[in-house]
């Protein structure tokens, strides 16, 4: 697979993952009474005791990280054939590949929280535990990824460089983003939406 080939699969990967995640945050609160996404988390919809949790978790995080895995290999691979020449005479050449690398880390993180759902009755227990552990695991390999993305990528694709700069960023803010300033469900949002348009722009602007 060529890189314009790698580019534009990791691309259409994320692009795919975006709506597939969004269409099942839209489908399966619709018939749950009293959820309401500005005031209850993503995951809730796939907790222990909710009708249709175990579609919800397939659908709105075990496929869509798969593809977000997916786009971040893509990725990977399209960064191959450029620094397999300029990692010998660009200051941290290799960097861009370690960010592809946490990138592909925050993916398998957001995956991961479907198979280790919410139970609301007990939020201390193992498996709620894991799903936290995951959701955090994934902001925070985004994070440092993002920034070596953009650091690596500066010097030859400034597009690139800027959308892997701003949405990590964007996850960085929300994600930490004290409840007090913006309540937690709508922060998780926009820092969802701010990860998968990080993948496809950055993908995008590898073209």
């Amino acid at each position: 697979m060529n890189r314009l080939t790698s580019s534009r699969s990791a691309a259409w990967a994320a692009c795919l993952a975006a709506v597939l995640c969004l269409l099942s945050l839209a489908g399966f609160a619709l018939p749950l009474p009293g959820y309401v996404h500005g005031l209850m988390p993503v995951g809730l919809l796939g907790a222990q005791g909710v009708p249709r949790a175990q579609a919800f978790n397939l659908s709105g995080f075990i496929v869509p990280g798969m593809l977000m895995a997916w786009s971040a290999l893509g990725l990977r691979a399209a960064l191959g054939g450029r620094l397999a020449v300029s990692a010998r005479d660009l200051p941290g050449g290799w960097w861009p590949r370690i960010g592809a690398s946490l990138w592909l880390l925050s993916a398998i993180a957001f995956a991961a929280q479907g198979i280790w759902p919410l139970d609301p009755r007990d939020l201390d227990g193992a498996t709620s535990q894991r799903h936290a552990s995951m959701w955090t695991l994934w902001w925070i390999a985004f994070v440092p990824g993002a920034l070596l993305l953009g650091a690596g990528f500066w010097r030859w694709r400034r597009a690139a460089s800027g959308w892997a700069l701003a949405t990590g960023a964007l996850v960085l803010l929300f994600a930490a983003l004290p409840p007090w300033l913006l309540p937690g469900p709508l922060a998780q949002r926009v820092a969802l939406a701010a990860w998968f348009l990080g993948y496809a722009m950055v993908a995008r602007s590898l073209r």
